[in-house]
């Protein structure tokens, strides 16, 4: 398939040199004849005005009478062409034929008396003529003498075929020289793609690494980084599908087969009191369970849609609405009241809406989780930044997990039994994908962590 797509790219591409060529030999073709027309007239002419002038010339008087005496000048300048027929004729004043051909048509004169070339016929074939005048102001006669001679044009266009070919028979030449370099540049032109169609076909199916495009051309380089792109998102996608499989396979092992355990434990176990604590804890087990399952999937759709939806015009003003409106936090710390921070104008991202409510989400969990009350989310913006913010009265996160934001199934020492350690890198994972950062703060007794993102230009404005 790949050898297909170099020929047909090189055939197209030697057609359209050929066409071009061919093109432009019909156009200098086309001018070369019309040139070669005009310098076989104008040479021709000449022979034909040399040959009338000399008949005039040979005009003479016998007692008022005009006599003409054809000079052999005049017919050797017309055996120049020596396949055309010539005719001629020298009238009188009233018209009157002195000597020639009565059948030598006669065009009409002006008060000038200079030569006039037309066109004409003779026996069926189409002729040159010029018609000249010679003035007489003699004592036996006063007057003009016309003269005309006509001549075939088959040596005129003898003479346009011939300047024609000595014009073409070189560009003939250079243009099949031009094709043929035509053929080695374009060939050479298009056979980085045969090197790079060799290399993909090569690689392992899993290999998604970038094509190099160093000692390409431009253009393909082009196609190369757009694919590149294209196989960096297919890796990011392959690679959260893959966490997601190991993740799923190892993190469930162990909880999976604790609730087993604690639930044949508890059916064997015969005192009630005893009984119930074994299945509040695997309640609790269950709980872990599930909060770890939503957190994979989260994870696991955040990075997949960072690389397949598009960007929104999004005001972070609703993302925050929108977490404390679902009232998820009451499930997890009913007895917090969650003060919501928002101003009256738009705070504007571009990002993905599903995206930025689990980021926020998360750091809000984080903050029930680990923070103490009261708690606040809110947005701002500054300096162009826009920030989706939570706020607690708690101490912070320590400098160890700050380091390890991105890390999946980190916990620190005094993380709770339910916490599976995924929500802090939900967050980074949003972050990396919009081209923003995690931010934290403390202000005296306050802890702030901050969601901060490029504000949109609509925003800016």
């Amino acid at each position: 398939m790949a050898d297909r797509t170099a020929r047909s790219l090189l055939s197209r591409l030697l057609t359209g040199a050929i066409l071009i060529l061919a093109f432009g030999g019909v156009i200098v073709a086309l001018s070369t004849w019309f040139n070669g027309l005009s310098a076989a007239r104008e040479a021709y002419d000449r022979l034909l005005l040399g040959a009338a002038n000399d008949i005039a010339e040979s005009i003479r008087f016998t007692d008022g009478t005009p006599m003409v005496a054809l000079p052999t000048s005049a017919f050797e300048l017309l055996a120049q062409a020596p396949d055309d027929r010539v005719s001629y004729a020298v009238r009188g004043p009233d018209g009157a034929i002195i000597t020639g051909l009565p059948d030598t048509p006669l065009t009409e004169r002006a008060r000038s008396d200079g030569p006039i070339f037309f066109d004409g016929a003779m026996q069926g074939e189409d002729a040159r003529y010029v018609d000249v005048v010679r003035r007489f102001a003699e004592r036996d006669f006063s007057g003009i003498v016309r003269v005309t001679v006509g001549q075939t044009m088959i040596a005129r266009r003898a003479l346009a075929v011939e300047l024609m070919l000595d014009a073409l028979v070189p560009m003939l030449i250079a243009g099949a020289a031009l094709i043929i370099l035509s053929v080695i540049v374009v060939r050479g032109a298009v056979r980085p793609l045969g090197r790079i169609a060799e290399g993909l076909s090569r690689r392992d199916p899993y290999d998604l690494t970038p094509v190099p495009t160093a000692d390409v051309p431009r253009e393909i380089g082009a196609i190369l980084t757009a694919m590149n792109g294209f196989m960096g998102r297919l890796d990011r996608q392959f690679g959260a599908m893959q966490s997601l499989i190991s993740d799923t396979a190892h993190q469930l092992r162990t909880p999976v087969a604790a609730i087993r355990v604690q639930a044949e434990t508890a059916i064997e176990e015969p005192d009630a009191t005893e009984r119930k604590r074994l299945l509040e804890r695997l309640a609790r087990r269950t709980r872990s369970l599930g909060t770890l399952l939503d957190q994979m999937l989260s994870r696991a759709l955040v990075i997949h849609r960072t690389d397949s939806v598009s960007r929104e015009l999004i005001d972070l003003r609703q993302i925050a609405l929108e977490i404390v409106e679902t009232r998820d936090h009451e499930v997890l710390v009913p007895d917090v009241e969650v003060e919501l921070v928002i101003g009256d104008a738009p705070v504007t991202v571009a990002g993905d809406e599903f995206s930025l409510v689990q980021a926020g989400k998360n750091l809000l969990t984080n903050a029930l989780k680990h923070g103490a009350p009261p708690v606040r989310i809110g947005v701002s913006e500054d300096g162009g930044r826009a920030r989706l913010w939570i706020e607690d009265a708690g101490d912070g996160l320590s400098d160890d997990v700050l380091s390890r934001f991105s890390e999946r199934f980190k916990r620190s020492t005094g993380s709770r039994e339910d916490s599976v350690g995924l929500g802090l890198s939900i967050v980074a994972a949003v972050a990396d994908a919009f081209a923003g950062r995690i931010v934290v703060s403390n202000e005296g007794d306050r802890f702030r962590i901050a969601l901060d993102l490029p504000a949109a230009p609509e925003a800016e404005t």
